[in-house]
């Protein structure tokens, strides 16, 4: 077997799957867009709630999304996934840790729809009134322009878990000479996460579905280990 083959073979099932969906989608999205087609993240992108377009399928459909209009999106979350996913399924098994992953990318989407409510509430209460909304460029605003995609909501959970796991695991992060903890990488990212979301930093990144991500993980692993017979997971 070539070297390629053997490396697609390590990769236990799940992960591997999930990787393969994933770049998939993001090709046929670009493909469809480029001829007019169908915009794949118009129907299967997380809408917010309030619009038409929503339907609760998108809770899960928006993960398997990313953005088309660069490969950095799509590479940095399978990259993670590829990194961490792999030994978090070996620890969790192949059930379980489905279970997990898409667990955690739908508390990510609740988070969102959530953030929304709360950050839009302006907007509702005009739309409620029947008042237009306009943007500072003049363009008229309705519930379906908010759409999120990515899996990182789900990838976050698996960061989680990784912490979780093996709390005491060095880690090497550029630009940082010396290792650090895996739990201290965590809570690092965490933090990072919370602080963006609070100050509302203007990136087209769902800090809080992030964080969001991480939080259903937790609930979920704290069930788990509190419900665990003597062989763990």
């Amino acid at each position: 077997m070539n070297s390629r083959g053997s490396l697609l073979a390590n990769i236990p099932p799940v992960t591997k799957h999930l990787l393969i969906i994933n770049f998939l989608m993001w090709l046929a999205t670009i493909v469809l867009q480029r001829t007019q087609a169908l915009d794949l993240q118009q129907w299967l992108g997380l809408h917010f709630w309030r619009a038409s377009d929503f339907n609760a399928a998108q809770l899960i459909t928006y993960m398997f999304m990313h953005d088309s209009s660069g490969i950095a999106h799509v590479f940095f979350n399978m990259f993670s996934l590829w990194m961490f996913g792999g030994i978090i399924e070996r620890a969790m098994g192949v059930k379980r840790f489905l279970f997990y992953y898409l667990s955690c990318g739908i508390g990510a989407g609740i988070v969102q729809e959530l953030t929304w409510e709360l950050s839009l509430a302006d907007m509702v209460a005009a739309v409620e009134a029947g008042r237009t909304v306009i943007d500072g460029m003049g363009s008229v605003i309705t519930y379906n322009d908010f759409i999120t995609v990515g899996a990182s909501g789900a990838v976050f959970g698996i960061l989680l878990a990784f912490g979780y796991l093996f709390p005491n695991m060095p880690m090497y992060i550029i630009p940082f000479p010396f290792p650090i903890k895996a739990k201290w990488m965590v809570l690092g990212y965490g933090v990072v996460e919370l602080f963006f979301g609070v100050a509302g930093a203007m990136d087209n990144v769902a800090h809080f579905a992030h964080l969001g991500g991480m939080i259903f993980g937790f609930i979920i692993l704290w069930y788990w280990r509190r419900t665990a017979n003597r062989n763990g997971f």
